[in-house]
C-alpha cells in the first residue's frame, strides 16, 4: 500500500477549485447523472492514469480514448460509486484498491446530454486491468504522466464543425481528444505538472475519427 503523493494533493486540491466554463455549466438539472474515473498510479514508467480506447463499434464516442466511467444508475449511491462500478466493469480494476481523493466539478456535455462528475483517485493497490467489456471496451492503457506532458505528443485539434481547436494528445498509439483531452489538460496544467508546449500548433482532426465521432 502506498500514500497519496504530493504530486497528487496537490493536483487534486487544485482540481475542486476550477472554475466551469460556461459552456460546460450544467443548466436546470438538464442531462443524465454521470461520472470518469481519474485514477492515478504509480507504474513501471512513473506516475500515471488509466484510459480505456471505447469500442469502435459503440453508438456513442466510438473509438474514443476516455477514461473509465459511464451513468449513474439509480443503484448507486451518487458519482463516486458509479465511476468505481463503471471501472470495474469496463477494466477490472479492484475498487477495493482504489482510494478516492475528491471530486471535480460537474460537467455538461451538449453532444450526449450528461452531466460528469470527475472523480479523482489514487491507485494504492494496482491490480491487472484489461478490456473487461469487450462490446464498450477495445482496449486499456496506463499510460505516463511524463509522456502526456511531453512537448512532443502534444497538440491542438481543429473538428471540421468547430472554429475553435482544442486539447489533444499523442500517446500510446492514441489520440486523445475532447472531453478527455480537455479535463487531462486542465488538470496537469492546474496540478504544476505541465511543460511548456506549442499551442499553436493546429491540426484537423482526422477524417477517419470524425466518421466514427459522427454516429
Amino acid at each position: 500500500m502506498t500514500r497519496v503523493p504530493e504530486w497528487l494533493e496537490k493536483l487534486a486540491t487544485q482540481a475542486q477549485l476550477i472554475s466551469v466554463p460556461l459552456p460546460l455549466r450544467p443548466v436546470d438539472g438538464r442531462g443524465r447523472a454521470a461520472a470518469v474515473l481519474m485514477l492515478f498510479g504509480e507504474g513501471p514508467n512513473g506516475p500515471d492514469v488509466l484510459l480505456i480506447q471505447r469500442s469502435t463499434r459503440g453508438r456513442r464516442h466510438a473509438g474514443q480514448p476516455a477514461f473509465p466511467g459511464g451513468g449513474v444508475d439509480p443503484e448507486d449511491a451518487g458519482p463516486i460509486e458509479a465511476a468505481l462500478r463503471e471501472a470495474e466493469e469496463e477494466t477490472g480494476a479492484d475498487p477495493r484498491g482504489v482510494h478516492v481523493i475528491c471530486t471535480m466539478p460537474e460537467l455538461y456535455l451538449t453532444y450526449s446530454d450528461n452531466r460528469v462528475t470527475p472523480v479523482i483517485a489514487w491507485w494504492r493497490e494496482p491490480s491487472a486491468v484489461h478490456a473487461a467489456s469487450p462490446d464498450e471496451v477495445d482496449s486499456v492503457e496506463r499510460v505516463p504522466i511524463a509522456e502526456l506532458v511531453d512537448p512532443a505528443n502534444r497538440v491542438m485539434l481543429r473538428h471540421p464543425r468547430g472554429d475553435t481547436a482544442g486539447p489533444a494528445f499523442r500517446v500510446r498509439g492514441m489520440l486523445v481528444w475532447g472531453f478527455t483531452a480537455m479535463v487531462l489538460d486542465t488538470v496537469l496544467r492546474e496540478g504544476g505538472l505541465e511543460l511548456s508546449w506549442d499551442a499553436t500548433r493546429v491540426e484537423e482532426l482526422p477524417p477517419e475519427v470524425v466518421r466514427l465521432s459522427a454516429r
